[in-house]
């Protein structure tokens, strides 16, 4: 049985810790053996906290000896997650994959951290990223890619392609994550796992290391549905220390999953399937759209008809605020220093040393963006686009409950094939950076496979309305199989 703990779900830990079937120290001790087996061909992780695991794991062991049958105990009580190496973590490493940062320690927990530990959750690590969450496909860490265990010569999808390749492993049941434009749900397509980002403002920002704070969002990775909505329930909700966060009351997600779709209508918008769209990917999409009808749903053909605008505004919008929050990386207060006899060389050869090439290049995009003259005719273009593009998500979601859309113009692509072409990279995330924009919530599921590597079906909703997209979601999954589908690792 122990070889098969890692396996299991989230849930299925928690109703077996309150069985007494397994104790929590079991459980991590397993996903801690397969970080053995497997991430040194992974390389999910950049920092594996194995004493603090199992001493928080055999804590709750003693919990449950002594309650009766789990009773009163927090949602996440012993099981293990994965965390997103940008989130402030009390007292363990957290470099947000740059050296510029190096073996940063925080003295404080992020507001997410805070409650996955009053949910009882056992932090067993910081996952690998594109460096500052900049990136596609974790090749731009500055501690080596992340490789997808469905293919060990593919990239996981990035920017959180560390949390998704842990959970497709095996070696964490949940994961946290961050998506600016796309880097949830990407990574959780190409790994065939289930990635969301929440609407814009559900879940705290606060401790996240910032890349651009007009679109980052926190959420959760996990293996099924059900999963995902315990996650969410533990990380959601308002927090005073960040000024964007909503005060929106949550509705219970985990308790609100119903296979049901009966009655739901579903838009289908006409611009995220044409050129580029591997046809293996259109082809997976479009059956997953077919069987939501047969469940009871109704499509029909929506449009969005700025969603063509929607990558240049974001490569304008994401690195003027990129810009903006990477000035405070100078050497003065964080990670190594470029001792020289001048402050203003120092910084230069700091931040030159420090920063890797995507990290400059969006940082000079921005800084230009930004800059006398041309502030205007770029980014105040963008943000009105984006408006635009807001509007376009608004009325399409009048019309019908949801939109049903791809998650990636293609499959796992190979290590290496795009890291040079930075526009072919970009164009990776060309589905799911226009939800950014809108601020709006996103789910990926997997929908089968193409060429033996997973589709991700992306589900959009209304603002603050999760509990719709999961809803549709979980009907899915419960009359499918591809949930399922594990990666030959």
């Amino acid at each position: 049985m122990s070889d098969e703990i890692f396996t299991l779900t989230a849930h299925a830990l928690r109703d077996r810790f309150r069985g007494g079937a397994l104790r929590p120290s079991e459980a991590v001790e397993a996903c801690l053996r397969r970080i053995d087996q497997v991430d040194g061909r992974l390389h999910a992780f950049l920092h594996v906290d194995r004493e603090g695991a199992l001493a928080e794991a055999r804590r709750w062991d003693a919990v449950y000896a002594a309650s009766s049958g789990g009773d009163g105990l927090p949602p996440l009580a012993g099981v293990p997650v994965a965390i997103k190496d940008n989130m402030c973590t009390c007292g363990l490493p957290t470099t947000a994959g740059s050296r510029i940062l190096g073996q940063w320690r925080p003295p404080y927990d992020a507001t997410v951290i805070e409650r996955l530990r009053a949910a009882g959750a056992v932090i067993l690590g910081k996952t690998n990223l594109d460096e500052f969450a900049m990136g596609s496909s974790t090749e731009n860490s500055a501690f080596g890619p992340t490789h997808n265990p469905w293919d060990l010569d593919r990239v996981p999808g990035g920017s959180s392609g560390g949390s998704a390749a842990a959970v497709a492993a095996g070696e964490a049941p949940l994961a946290l994550g961050s998506d600016t434009g796309g880097s949830i749900r990407q990574p959780a397509a190409l790994c065939g796992v289930v990635g969301l980002k929440p609407t814009y403002g559900r879940v705290s920002r606060y401790g996240l290391i910032a890349f651009a704070s007009s679109l980052d969002q926190i959420g959760p990775f996990s293996r099924d549905v059900a999963d995902c909505a315990l996650l969410l329930d533990a990380i959601a909700g308002h927090d005073p220390r960040d000024s964007t966060s909503a005060s929106i009351p949550c509705p219970d997600f985990a308790g609100g999953l119903t296979p049901d779709v009966r009655g739901m209508r579903l838009g289908l918008p006409r611009e995220t399937f044409g050129e580029g769209l591997e046809r293996g990917v259109r082809d997976a999409v479009l059956a997953a759209a077919r069987h939501m009808e047969s469940l009871g749903a109704r499509v029909e053909e929506v449009s969005l008809p700025h969603l063509e605008h929607a990558l240049p505004t974001y490569y304008l919008i994401a690195p003027a605020e990129c810009s903006s929050n990477l000035a405070r990386y100078d050497g003065v207060q964080y990670g190594p220093r470029m001792e020289t006899d001048d402050l203003i060389t120092m910084y230069a050869r700091t931040r030159a040393q420090g920063f890797g090439a995507e990290v400059k290049r969006r940082i000079m995009l921005g800084t230009y963006a930004l800059s006398a003259g041309y502030y205007d005719a770029f980014y105040l273009k963008a943000q009105r686009v984006r408006t635009l593009v807001r509007r376009d998500f608004e009325h399409a979601l009048e019309k019908v409950d949801l939109l049903l859309m791809p998650v990636s113009p293609s499959v796992a692509f190979r290590i290496g094939e795009k890291v040079d072409d930075p526009l072919q990279m970009y164009l990776s995330d060309i589905y799911t950076i226009p939800v950014n924009l809108a601020g709006n919530p996103g789910i990926s599921i997997s929908c089968g496979l193409a060429a033996s590597l997973p589709v991700g079906l992306q589900l959009v909703g209304r603002p603050f309305d999760e509990a719709t997209v999961l809803r549709a979601a979980y009907a899915y999954e419960q009359t499918t199989e591809h949930h399922r589908a594990r990666p030959p690792l």
